[in-house]
């Protein structure tokens, strides 16, 4: 009777009074004080009716008590579904009431607003603040510091994720223990962790990156974690002469580049940067290494294969690249009508195949056998090429998916908010080229027959509907999209004709 990806990843630390986490107040929690604080949680859970299978849907803040809900849920064979804090209420309530959570965990300052979301959903709403308080918090106080693990298979559900495509509903990947802890397993080998490492964490924890990446890999290596709420270039630079390791999405990078603090010396105890959840841009590479001597490693996963690429610790880092296949990992080239294998250098759809690939989305089973074929591989919808060396080139996205600062956003969803603004007769949403965020969100809207939109008007509405890393960061008025014969928008046209507007 085993858990395996908590046996693994927590109860090996079972006792440990070695540091786990760095605090932003000075202040640091040992492995076995963060064990028994997750125990507390995981008592909490079941005092809440929640029970092996259900989901716990989680909307707080970074911090020691909310990545503890994590290890709680895998403890009590809870599936954890963590929520970017910057969702609103309206967004919510898909992702609670798809899930069937069965508690909702939220900020104190979101009670109020997120109750009626809860409700509607039939699920318990709980509140978990950063310094510890909060109504969950009260009744783990009273729990044992200890929980009998809960007996997991290594096919059960760990997490739920939910991701989406440029049309339709979201969908939630379903992520098993074995998805998991191949990948972490894989990844702390591939790069070279080991319990003398100190990760600056600075990602949030509600993505897959900080999440399933980050944490896991150190809870694997047993090293210690510098945890920041957030990327913040002051307390970064404050920790890095802390720190082995860091992970970021590109906009980290771009960031220290642009401060002159950041030099040689302040990066001379670190052993790896490595970057992902966005394309790093080749010049980025090449600035950063000008700058620190160091060659940031950048990988390519995506949240229904956790991590599939990644460019080699011993051995040539090409920017521009996202490396070789993992160990374990299966990754074709294929077209996408006929799926039949492209040649060496020929651009195609990227496929993937391993323990690594999620178990399909959640009640969803046309749209998992669409993309999760018979034969194990998984269709990313990403195009990409193989060169001769077996190194993996990302060349675009088959459905003009937006990766801004590193988080996805997906046009449809903004277009639908736009379409329904006073004096809009359609929109069209792109990203195009910036130098912080990788790629920014623009919009472009045609008017009304005889109608003005107010664009300032209509920026304030979508500010209350949609979460400020999907908000356009320009509109644009146009007479007409410009379509194909078949009447498709011609969104490649729209990202040449606007992509300087951010240089």
């Amino acid at each position: 009777m085993t858990n395996p990806l908590y046996d693994r990843l927590f109860g090996r630390h079972a006792g440990r009074e070695t540091p786990f986490l760095h605090l932003p107040d000075g202040g640091s929690l040992t492995h076995a004080a963060f064990l028994a604080l997750a125990a507390r949680h995981a008592h909490a859970l079941n005092a809440f009716g929640l029970g092996p299978g259900d989901r716990l849907a989680v909307q707080v803040e970074k911090s020691p008590e909310a990545l503890a809900l994590y290890a709680a849920c895998l403890q009590a064979g809870v599936i954890f579904l963590p929520l970017n804090t910057a969702y609103t209420p309206a967004e919510l309530s898909y992702f609670i009431g798809d899930s069937g959570a069965r508690l909702v965990i939220c900020d104190g300052r979101r009670m109020g607003a997120l109750t009626p979301v809860a409700e509607a959903a039939g699920a318990h709403i709980a509140t978990l603040n950063t310094d510890g308080s909060g109504s969950f918090a009260v009744i783990a106080a009273t729990k044992s510091a200890t929980y009998p693990t809960v007996a997991r298979d290594p096919d059960d559900l760990a997490a739920l994720l939910y991701t989406s495509g440029t049309t339709g509903r979201s969908k939630g990947a379903m992520l098993s223990q074995r998805n998991l802890l191949s990948n972490a397993e894989v990844l702390t080998e591939a790069w070279r962790f080991t319990e003398d490492d100190v990760l600056l964490h600075a990602l949030p924890i509600f993505h897959t990156h900080g999440l399933f990446v980050a944490t896991n890999i150190m809870l694997l290596a047993g090293g210690a974690m510098i945890l920041l709420p957030k990327f913040d270039i002051d307390a970064v630079i404050a920790a890095l002469p802390r720190a082995t390791a860091m992970m970021g999405v590109p906009t980290f990078y771009t960031r220290l580049l642009d401060d002159p603090r950041f030099d040689r010396a302040l990066a001379a105890h670190i052993r790896l940067f490595v970057s992902g959840s966005a394309p790093l841009l080749a010049e980025t590479h090449r600035a950063f290494e000008a700058r620190t001597g160091h060659r940031i490693l950048e990988r390519y996963g995506m949240t229904e294969t956790n991590m599939s690429t990644s460019n080699p610790y011993d051995g040539e880092r090409i920017a521009g690249t996202v490396g070789l296949p993992l160990p374990g990992v299966e990754l074709r080239i294929a077209d996408p009508a006929t799926r039949a294998e492209c040649s060496p250098g020929e651009t195609g759809q990227i496929e993937v195949r391993g323990p690594n690939v999620f178990q399909g989305y959640w009640q969803m089973p046309e749209k998992t056998r669409e993309e999760l074929c018979e034969d194990g591989f998984f269709l990313t919808g990403d195009l990409g090429t193989i060169d001769a060396k077996g190194y993996v080139r990302i060349v675009g996205r088959a459905k003009d998916l937006i990766i801004s600062g590193g988080l996805n956003v997906y046009p449809k969803e903004i277009e639908e908010v736009l379409d329904a603004q006073p004096g809009v007769l359609e929109s069209a949403v792109i990203g195009v080229p910036h130098p912080d965020l990788g790629e920014a969100v623009l919009a472009v809207l045609v008017p009304a027959p005889g109608e003005t939109p107010e664009l300032q008007a209509i920026a304030g509405s979508v500010a209350t509907q949609l979460a400020g890393f999907k908000r356009p960061k320009r509109l644009e008025l146009i007479e007409a999209l410009p379509r194909n014969a078949m009447g498709k928008v011609q969104k490649a046209a729209l990202r040449e004709s606007y992509r300087d507007s951010f240089a």
